[in-house]
């Protein structure tokens, strides 16, 4: 094999792991998200609605310290640069066209949790809340295996437009589910668009910084969710007094078409992206 081929292979293999790790990282943060809202909502409703917030609290005094010790695997620090310092990611265009959708997402993460809930509520099995949260996730960590598996020949910027749309097509089912069973499955197959497209907006945002600002791009695509799932939870919760659980799930619906409007001012950048091979991937 010639030298420019065998660094195309290792450039491919490299890319396929990096994929591959994002989808475990995902895998593992689904099966919190399964064994978490069942044990929460355990604790809650046969001890005290305060249990379950108590046991979450557990967990975090937990796992923090385990996970600082964790030196090992630490990546290396990255030198201060004081002559030429990079600006700001927020003012790259590329972080910019995955940080408004991802807000808006974070928007229909958090009318999801809180609309099940009701809806739970409301049919009078609201200790199978858990349940069906922890089935949702359940579909996103097979999306996530699946994900980690396939070797992608799409771009990431690609596969996060086509998971968006996916999400979005797969949210209409939930504005007509008339059970408790028919939200379970509506749920499970929703959840397979959600690990792939939290996924590749992380690649899209890693693949567009210098390596020492991955960290800061990152974060950016990570804080905007709570602060969509914030404002998507006023509203759901308002809709829910006042119209029922069922008409709320038009919040998270709306919220994921907006996250897909949002990406249309940065039409040209996605173009763009469309042929970049990111030597992250």
């Amino acid at each position: 094999m010639s030298p420019d081929k065998t660094s195309i292979s290792e450039d491919e293999s490299s890319r396929h792991l990096i994929n591959t790790a994002y989808s475990l990282e995902a895998l593992n943060d689904e099966f919190v998200f399964i064994a978490g809202p069942i044990i929460a909502t355990a604790c809650a409703t046969l001890i005290a609605p305060s249990a379950g917030i108590i046991a979450g609290m557990g967990f975090m005094a937990i796992g923090m310290p385990i996970f600082a010790m964790q030196r090992a695997t630490e990546p290396p620090s990255s030198p201060r640069r004081d002559k030429t310092p990079h600006p700001a990611v927020i003012r790259n265009k590329v972080i910019r066209a995955v940080v408004l959708p991802s807000t808006l997402l974070g928007g229909f993460f958090g009318a999801i949790a809180i609309v099940t809930v009701a809806f739970a509520q409301e049919s009078g099995q609201k200790s199978l809340s858990g349940i069906l949260l922890a089935v949702w996730a359940l579909g996103s960590a097979v999306a996530a295996i699946i994900n980690g598996v396939v070797k992608w020949r799409m771009e990431h910027a690609g596969r996060f437009i086509l998971f968006l749309f996916s999400l979005a097509l797969l949210s209409i089912p939930l504005i007509f589910v008339q059970s408790i069973i028919w939200l379970a499955v509506a749920l499970f197959f929703n959840g397979f668009a959600i690990a792939p497209l939290v996924v590749n907006a992380y690649s899209v945002a890693e693949s567009a910084v210098p390596p020492e600002q991955i960290t800061e791009a990152l974060s950016w695509v990570v804080a905007g969710m709570p602060l969509g799932g914030a404002i998507s939870g006023t509203i759901a919760g308002l809709i829910i007094d006042n119209h029922g659980a069922q008409t709320a799930f038009w919040v998270p619906l709306g919220f994921v078409i907006a996250a897909l409007i949002a990406t249309l001012p940065y039409f040209t950048t996605y173009r763009g992206l469309f042929g970049y091979s990111s030597k992250h991937d």
